[in-house]
Order: structure tokens, then C-alpha cells, then sequence
């Protein structure tokens, strides 16, 4: 069996030269789990924070030994949890980059394969899904009139963000994205109003035409100063729901995030922070109500795929750089063999 780890202690953004594919003996079924051959493999942008051993919870894997971390959809081939039987889909955070893997019951979600493509399940119904659903509908509450603002807007998370904006009731919906093959997507396929390359020239006036009377949401996914920029256009009493730190994923020096707390205040904002691991008890919840929208073409999902494990280090530096376009997936084996 195969899996790739790293070459060594990585202490900067990772590139495809940082991995090596090696060969370890496939692992036993474990007493309260089941033994799942991984069909696609989620690639985000935190793991490169956890390779460098910044990310908090999670542990850099060890190098030439343990796989790199990642989400994975896959078909159980042993089961020894009641309910999960030989055959049946899975989704698990706790998977890797690895053809097979053992993993405890705990850390299973079985799927209906189904009810949407496979590899949605790593994306759109997955972390990231769940990511913009809770941020939009238990955190900012979004509803009818609302003008809500997503930066990386061409992500995964963020176009989820937007779309179930949208579905919820908001009557304009901005984004900001890198460049204008990015913002084409955010536009003509996740149906925003209005992105905003801040690649351009003078984006930040674009920003202000975008939001002729202002927001009432944003969702912060890159960094401190974008959620500043973010406060500047909002109203008062503004939502604003603080998930990612984007720009910190991709640095080698830790950064302060500092915001102007007196701007909040004069703003009357309230401010909500975002960990998607406080929703996995309602994943279920969010799958059957996102699976519908998916079905009625309300919930578009782009992927960046590979073929193949071994070309997952080659994509994750993409994403690394900015450079996917869409959710990033490798398909490590066949939906159906």
C-alpha cells in the first residue's frame, strides 16, 4: 500500500518537491472501526499549516512515516461498527494521503452516494459546505434584505457562502476573489452580483461600487486587514463571521491579525468566530438540506481534480499558491471497482 509523507520537517509554504510516496504494509481492521480504500482525497488549505505544525489541534505528521492529514470519502472494504457494513460510502476528517486507512468508529460518517456525485462529499457536502452553511445560517443568521460580502469568494468555502446567501434570502451578494478567471467563476457560475479583483488596479473603489448601500454580513476567510476593509463598507450592526486566516496559511512568519477594536465598537458589530468543529454534530442536518439544493442546480460545485495519490502533492501546491480554481480533489482510486 501506498501513502505519501514528507521528505523532512517543513518549516515553509510546501511544494510538491517536500513529498515522497512510500510503501508501508496495509493496516488491520481496527477492534472499533473499519478498514476504508480512499476513492477521493480533500485537499484545503490548512493543512499547510499543519504540516508546519501551526495548526492548532493537529499535529505535523511525521516525516517518511505517517501520511499527510486530509479529509477522505472512500468504500469500507472491513467493518467491525454496527451500522457500517463492507460496501457502504464513508466520509472521515481523520483520513490521510493513502490509498487505505484504518479508522475508528468515531471518526466515521457514513453518506448516501446517492443523493449528489461521490466527490461532492469531499467538497460542497463536506468540510468546506458545512464550513459556509454554519457560518451563514447558525452564526449570521442571513435573511431576507440582507447584502452580504465573502472574500476568496472562488474557494470552496466561499462560493458556499454566497450561494447559500443567496438561497437564504439575501437580496445582494459580493465577492472577492484573485484575478479575473477566478471572479468569472464567482459571477457566472456561483451567481454572485458583483466580484471584486483585488488583483486590479483600484479594486478598493470597485469594492465601494459593489456595495452602494453598504453590508449587513461579511464572512472573513483571509486575514485581519480584509476583514477591516470589510468593517469600513458595513452598516451599523453588521454580522461579520471571522472563519479563516488565508493569508497566514501561506506565510513563514506568524502573524498578530490585529483589527481595530475601536472601528468594531463605533460600528456596533458583533463578531462571530467560526470552527467548523463545533458543527460536525449537525453535518447530517446540513447534508439534507443542501443535497435538495444541489439536486435543483441552487448549490453549484466546482472541482480541480487529479488522477491518481501521486499527484496529489503536485496539486496541493497549486492550491498552496492560489493557483486551483474550484475545490481541490485527487481521486486516489475508481468509484467502482
Amino acid at each position: 500500500m501506498k501513502l505519501i509523507t514528507t521528505k523532512t520537517t517543513i518549516d515553509h509554504k510546501p511544494t510538491a518537491d517536500d513529498f515522497i510516496a512510500i510503501d508501508v504494509p496495509t493496516p488491520n481492521c481496527p477492534e472499533n472501526g473499519a478498514l476504508v480504500r480512499v476513492v477521493h482525497l480533500s485537499l484545503d488549505p490548512y493543512v499547510g499549516s499543519i504540516i508546519r505544525n501551526r495548526h492548532m489541534g493537529h499535529t505535523a505528521p511525521v516525516p517518511m512515516k505517517e501520511a499527510i492529514s486530509g479529509a477522505i470519502v472512500g468504500q469500507v472494504l472491513e467493518s467491525k461498527v454496527s451500522g457500517i457494513s463492507a460496501g457502504d460510502w464513508v466520509h472521515s476528517m481523520e483520513g490521510g494521503w493513502q490509498e487505505i486507512i484504518a479508522i475508528d468508529a468515531q471518526h466515521l460518517r457514513k453518506i448516501d452516494p446517492s443523493i449528489a456525485p461521490l466527490s461532492a462529499h469531499a467538497g460542497v457536502l463536506g468540510m468546506p459546505g458545512l464550513t459556509g452553511w454554519a457560518g451563514i445560517t447558525q452564526l449570521a443568521k442571513v435573511g431576507e434584505g440582507d447584502t452580504v460580502l465573502v472574500d476568496a469568494a472562488a474557494g470552496p468555502v466561499g462560493g458556499t457562502v454566497g450561494q447559500i446567501a443567496r438561497i437564504k434570502g439575501a437580496k445582494r451578494v459580493v465577492g472577492i476573489a484573485g484575478g479575473a478567471e477566478k471572479c468569472a467563476l464567482v459571477e457566472n457560475t456561483y451567481g454572485f452580483d458583483k466580484c471584486v479583483d483585488y488583483k486590479a488596479d483600484g479594486w478598493r473603489d470597485a469594492l465601494g461600487e459593489a456595495l452602494p448601500e453598504g453590508l449587513s454580513v461579511f464572512f472573513e476567510n483571509v486575514s485581519a486587514d480584509m476583514a477591516m476593509i470589510a468593517l469600513g463598507h458595513a452598516n451599523l450592526y453588521a454580522r461579520g463571521v471571522l472563519c479563516g486566516l488565508v493569508d497566514a496559511y501561506h506565510t513563514t512568519t506568524q502573524s498578530q491579525h490585529a483589527m481595530n477594536i475601536g472601528f468594531v465598537i463605533g460600528k456596533r458589530a458583533q463578531l462571530s468566530g467560526l470552527v467548523v468543529y463545533d458543527y460536525y454534530d449537525r453535518w447530517n442536518n446540513y447534508v439534507a438540506e443542501a443535497a435538495p439544493w444541489i439536486r435543483d442546480g441552487k448549490l453549484k460545485f466546482v472541482e480541480d481534480r487529479v488522477e491518481g495519490l501521486d499527484n496529489a502533492p503536485v496539486l496541493f501546491e497549486r492550491l498552496m499558491n492560489g493557483k486551483n480554481l474550484g475545490k481541490a480533489v485527487v481521486t486516489v482510486s475508481a468509484e467502482n471497482v
